[in-house]
């Protein structure tokens, strides 16, 4: 199986993997890593027939004429076929020009020209156990990192590519990315009709219903999801844009984690909370299993009710608490400033069973069956280190994406996204008196929000490939208003099997 993904992966970008290199580069041991992808919209996508009718997007309003949405997978999946295979491959290549940057430290985003290119490919599988009236499912997927990010993924909190693997260290091995165990209770008679896809192979469900997921995964799989925000694959590429960059969840250096989750759905709500593992270390590799001392604990209510009549809308409020081996920034600034330490060092400071919370709220909206808004809200403590996602403790996003039915392109899409994140006092005290991060150390700080705008438009070529144009803006990167603005062109391909 893992020979399989790696074919997937070199047979779509073999030329992928001669462009990933630079004008800088950096030692190996300075590189932290990045979370990996949620593939929000791959579902939405997989089951969608050539030449049948359905919805743009899966947003047209029940009072207009259906839309002829092209076939957006290389090959048809079964409805009824107890098992699940299908595959992914997606490479983004981006670049950016020299720009104002009048010193650099360990962690910035350099200023000198570069370019980079990264490739994510994904073999999903899944299996519906006989005998059990399709309501346990075993979910296993194989994955494959490679390439690089600008800078290698460092000295911007709203980093511009989602896919990138920040460890070289860890090398392009094929690795398991889920093993998941889903089990479904009934609660009621009635039933609806579920998008079947590589996370649920369900195609109708109890209105009421429980379910049950334990084993591997990432929690964004479950929790944050937003049809408009959540998939670098087919949307926005913006790590802080496609998730919410003050929700620091429980997650390995790759992005994923082990634990257990439940749901429960009603007929226009839903709940759900999840209980996982945590790193060792900041934004390491080794999960902890001493869940006394580590865990990382979600809990979401998502309302199914749009705030514009006929058409479908969201809401969700999310909250997250981490246990976890973190340090303080207050505690390393004291130890600094009274010369205990040489230089303000979080790690020097870190304990275990430290608290770490916070809260989101994720907003989508229909305005028309072509256009949809959404917006993120997302704040935690900050008084304790970044320790799993990214270096931000507020954060607001809001965008909107545009399906091409107009000039007859069912299957493109065109998005923009504005997204501006913060930092507390002490955090931004830490960096300027020469502290970083697992992503930010400009060595001192002049501080400003950092503020990101992206724009991509998504061209379906045949099938299942894509391609994608664009652009990102990127002003006070990494919190610092001496450098930059920051100016990020891309181009995307993907290929969904």
């Amino acid at each position: 199986m893992r020979l399989i993904s790696l074919v997937l992966c070199v047979s779509w970008l073999i030329p992928a993997s001669g462009l990933a290199q630079s004008s800088h580069t950096r030692a190996p041991d300075l590189l932290p890593d990045a979370p990996m992808p949620t593939f929000a919209l791959l579902a939405a996508f997989a089951d969608a027939p050539a030449n049948t009718a359905s919805a743009s997007a899966g947003d047209q309003a029940a009072d207009e004429s259906p839309v002829i949405v092209p076939m957006t997978t290389m090959f048809p999946h079964s409805t009824t076929w107890p098992i699940w295979i299908s595959g992914q491959a997606n490479s983004i290549f981006q670049t950016h020009p020299t720009f104002h940057s009048p010193y650099e430290g360990i962690n910035s985003f350099t200023a000198p020209f570069e370019y980079k290119v990264s490739l994510v490919g994904t073999l999903y599988t899944g299996l519906q156990i006989p005998g059990t009236h399709k309501l346990t499912e075993v979910l296993f997927d194989e994955e494959v990192a490679g390439g690089r990010g600008l800078s290698q993924a460092l000295g911007l909190a709203g980093f511009t590519n989602l896919d990138v693997v920040r460890n070289p260290n860890l090398g392009s091995v094929p690795y398991v990315a889920r093993w998941v165990i889903n089990q479904t209770i009934p609660l009621s008679s009635d039933t609806v009709e579920l998008q079947r896809g590589p996370f649920s192979l369900a195609t109708e469900g109890a209105v009421r219903r429980l379910t049950f997921h334990i084993g591997k995964m990432s929690v964004p799989d479950l929790f944050d999801q937003n049809e408009v925000g959540s998939d670098s694959h087919l949307q926005f590429t913006n790590w802080a844009i496609d998730n919410n960059g003050a929700w620091d969840y429980a997650a390995d250096t790759r992005g994923y984690t082990r634990g257990i989750a439940v749901e429960y759905f009603d007929r226009h709500w839903a709940a759900r909370y999840g209980f996982f593992q945590m790193p060792t270390v900041a934004n390491g590799i080794d999960l902890d299993w001493a869940f006394s001392r580590a865990r990382g604990q979600n809990a979401e209510i998502e309302i199914d009710k749009g705030f514009i009549s006929k058409q479908p809308g969201k809401m969700r409020v999310l909250g997250f608490w981490n246990n976890g081996h973190m340090g303080n920034y207050r505690q390393a600034i004291e130890a600094f400033e009274s010369g205990e330490d040489a230089k303000p060092d979080i790690t020097a400071h870190e304990h275990f069973n430290a608290l770490k919370y916070g809260l989101g709220l994720n907003m989508e909206q229909s305005l028309t069956s072509q256009t949809r808004v959404y917006s993120r809200f997302g704040w935690n403590e900050g008084q304790h280190e970044s320790y799993c996602y990214t270096e931000i403790d507020q954060t607001f996003q809001i965008g909107a994406d545009h399906v091409g039915d107009r000039w007859g392109r069912p299957a493109d899409k065109v998005g923009v996204a504005f997204v501006t994140n913060g930092i507390s006092k002490d955090h931004w005290e830490y960096l300027k008196l020469g502290g970083h991060g697992f992503i930010l150390g400009d060595g001192t700080l002049n501080y400003r929000r950092e503020n990101i705008l992206e724009a991509y438009y998504n061209l379906h070529v045949w099938r299942g490939l894509f391609y994608a144009l664009g652009f990102s803006y990127i002003d006070n990167p990494g919190y610092n208003h001496d450098r930059g603005p920051v100016y990020v062109p891309s181009f995307r391909g993907h290929i969904d099997f």
